[in-house]
């Protein structure tokens, strides 16, 4: 894996320690360099490549002479629904033009192995909605799953806007029980088709599942 590579995929493990596991939250401050090189097994100048890229993309912030800190870009806070909502329609709009495709060339390009962890964040949804437990870090990867099984150089790019319409759009649906019951239905459709490599079938059942989703979010405003 050359070094340029290395910190894509190191960039990804620091969002996904913000974004989903909550490690880091608004306003933290990263571990010194040496640390955190030692904890994620790279080398520093790796780990600047990943920072940088996390700070172009605005969920790291540099401050010198400080270190590097997490900003407000991408954490939202669960009780205010007015700030959730802001720019959801266009994230999930953005969605629904880049979601369906990459559901298309999974069912294609997917190995067998990558199926099968696309399906077991898929069942995770499926159990977390059925206990009402929060999910959207298994939403998260299995939306990413599909989109890494494209096998699409650039596709990685755009996870981080998927991650923010993902959380966003699970803490205003989570209200709703027939946009839940959507989503355990469409998820099923999802990995059936992938499963089946029906690659038209795919498409369609995610383009639904984000439809049903932007539906129940014009009707909980």
């Amino acid at each position: 894996m050359n070094n340029e590579k290395l910190s894509d995929v190191t960039a990804q493990k620091i969002r996904t320690m913000i974004e989903a596991e909550n490690r880091f939250k608004v306003g933290d401050k990263l571990p010194n360099e040496n640390d955190f090189a030692n904890e994620l097994g790279i080398s520093r100048s790796t780990l600047r490549e990943a920072i940088k890229s996390l700070t172009s993309l605005g969920i790291l912030e540099i401050k010198r002479g400080k270190g590097t800190f997490v900003t407000d870009s991408t954490m939202i806070e669960s009780g205010d629904l007015g700030e959730i909502n802001s720019g959801l329609d266009d994230l999930f709009e953005m969605r629904l033009m880049f979601e369906p495709e990459c559901a298309y060339y999974a069912a294609l390009r997917a190995t067998d192995e990558e199926i099968a962890i696309i399906c077991k964040y898929g069942e995770a949804v499926e159990q977390k909605i059925k206990s009402k437990e929060d999910r959207t870090y298994e939403e998260q990867k299995f939306h990413e799953s599909i989109a890494s099984a494209t096998h699409n150089a650039f596709v990685e790019q755009f996870m981080p806007i998927i991650f923010n319409a993902i959380k966003k759009g699970v803490i205003v649906m989570q209200k709703d029980k027939i946009v839940s019951s959507d989503n355990l239905n469409d998820d099923r459709l999802i990995m059936d088709f992938l499963k089946s490599r029906n690659a038209d079938g795919a498409r369609t059942a995610m383009r639904l599942h984000i439809l049903h989703a932007m539906e129940g979010l014009k009707n909980l405003k």
